[in-house]
């Protein structure tokens, strides 16, 4: 995993996102807090210990 993390660095917290922020790539760190499949389309929950922010992935 080590090498995965290699170069990267958070470029914003969690609780510091908000809807301006759509569309713009950020780095963020934190921990899959809860995570929900709905057939095709993949919710994640990624906490820091600043807030939430809610990651959706399509299939």
């Amino acid at each position: 995993m080590a090498e995965f993390m290699d170069g990267l660095k958070r470029t914003r917290y969690c609780g510091t996102l908000r809807g301006a922020d759509a569309g713009k790539e950020v780095t963020v760190c934190g921990w899959a807090q809860r995570q929900r499949d709905l057939g095709g389309l993949i919710f994640i929950d990624l906490r820091d210990r600043t807030g939430i922010v809610q990651l959706a992935f399509d299939e």
